[in-house]
């Protein structure tokens, strides 16, 4: 197992080999940095993630695909951009400020960011200063595991016993917990974050500690920044005791002023997990929060889309009256059908997906136990095709029924058509229109004879 503690130079004996490293995007952006002998490393989360799907580090945590790659180089912003041009790619200044810039090859981004060091922060925003010593780069860093760097050739450096953390596997911050978390209160959430990966019990005690101390300062940050970090949370593998660590520590409390519910947060997870469903963090956010009444406040704290908002009220709005049947009922039997008609109606009224979430979210909250209920429903919404009512408005108007009347006749044969489970085709829909037409003409009859005699 590597050592765990800090080195001045970083150098470790660990070598990695990974496809990505050299690939036909990256390379030409590595090269042109690392001309002239340029010390340019791979930084942050890649770094971390291939370190854990290798037999060097043991962890049993297991690596995520590398997604994103970030690139660190002791040159300032400036000369980064430079050599990047030189080299026919693309510069584009996305955090000039900060020293970042995204290089552009091959139609894949780059984020290169220079080594630099604090000057002042304030717990949202640091002011930096560049430099070109990575341990200086390391020291500003959140937790030792993403303090990490990496050679194109494979070499590994740690300056601050990363790598016994990522095998252990521990969360802690790098240096004092209490001024790493003073330089940006993110990193509170953040530490949350990574224990719903790796396991709250991987939190190394004294910086939990310092996240529970501070938990008020979450307050003081942007409300988009807390609505980011925390939908990450919510879908990682680990969440359920994550969530419950944040109740506990007071952080929920922080992020937002409601009645959280933890405990359907995990019944929502676990149901998730044996339907083999993707985490949802829209539909978590349901079964934590669990109340409609309650979904506009936390939408507005969260800074959810419009998209994200109206998909978490509907979620709870239709989740009591999609409670699901306890029971199955027999292939075949007049009780399976009947079942399998009103989940197609619901379907068709609500939408497959909504649906499917508030029948999820009606079962967490009532601690059903047995997932068999929702399987066939789950199973039927994945493949649903929204069904096209075989009559329109043009056949009412083509008949002499103008205005209003037309909803009104519509909305009287889809009933039908509904109940009849979207079985009846164009020629039977238009023969029940008569029957609307006949409705709406004695509905139109009856008001302009008006009142009859006393």
């Amino acid at each position: 197992m590597p050592a765990s503690a800090s080195s001045e130079t970083g150098a470790t004996d660990v070598r990695i080999s990974e496809a990505w490293m050299a690939g036909p995007a990256v390379a030409p952006v590595m090269a042109a940095l690392g001309e002239g002998g340029v010390d340019v490393r791979f930084v942050g989360g890649c770094v971390r993630d291939a370190l854990l799907g290798s037999p060097a580090i043991g962890s049993p945590v297991v690596g995520s695909p590398v997604a994103d790659i970030d690139i660190g180089v002791p040159l300032p912003p400036d000369e980064a951009v430079r050599r990047l041009e030189a080299a026919g790619l693309r510069a584009v200044p996305t955090g000039i400020a900060h020293g970042t810039v995204t290089a552009v090859s091959a139609g894949s981004g780059f984020e290169v960011t220079s080594l630099r060091r604090d000057v002042e922060t304030d717990g949202r925003r640091a002011v930096v200063a560049f430099t070109d010593e990575w341990r200086e780069d390391a020291l500003r860093r959140d937790f030792t595991i993403n303090a990490l760097s990496l050679r194109p050739d494979g070499s590994v450096f740690d300056y601050f016993g990363g790598l016994a953390d990522l095998a252990a596997p521990r969360i802690r911050f790098v240096g004092d917990p209490e001024e790493r978390i003073r330089e940006d209160y993110l990193r509170i959430l953040r530490f949350y974050r990574f224990a719903a990966r790796f396991g709250i019990a991987a939190g190394d005690p004294a910086s939990r500690a310092a996240c529970t101390a501070h938990a008020g300062r979450i307050g003081k940050l942007s409300r988009e920044r807390v609505g980011q970090e925390f939908l990450k949370t919510l879908t990682a593998p680990l969440a359920g005791e994550a969530v419950e660590a944040m109740a506990a520590d007071g952080i929920l409390a922080a992020v937002a002023d409601t009645a959280w519910e933890p405990a359907r947060f995990r019944r929502m997870a676990a149901l998730e997990a044996e339907l083999a469903l993707l985490p949802d963090p829209v539909r978590r956010l349901a079964a934590l929060v669990g109340d409609a009444g309650r979904a506009d406040a936390v939408g507005r704290s969260l800074r959810l889309s419009r998209k994200q908002a109206d998909r978490l009220l509907a979620i709870l709005q239709l989740a009591p009256e999609a409670v699901p049947d306890p029971g199955v009922a027999a292939e075949g039997s007049a009780q399976r059908r009947a079942q399998s008609r009103a989940m197609r109606a619901a379907f068709y009224r609500h939408g497959a997906g909504p649906w499917r979430d508030a029948s999820l979210l009606a079962a967490a909250s009532r601690d059903a136990g047995d997932a068999g209920p929702l399987r066939d429903l789950v199973q039927a919404a994945a493949g649903w095709q929204r069904p096209v009512l075989p009559v329109r408005g043009a056949d009412l108007a083509a008949r002499g029924i103008a205005g209003p009347a037309v909803g009104t006749g519509l909305k009287f044969v889809e009933r039908w058509w509904i109940a009849q489970d979207f079985q009846p085709g164009r020629e039977a829909a238009l023969e029940k229109l008569e029957e609307a037409i006949a409705l709406v003409r004695g509905m139109r009859d009856g008001m302009e004879d008006g009142p009859g005699e006393p």
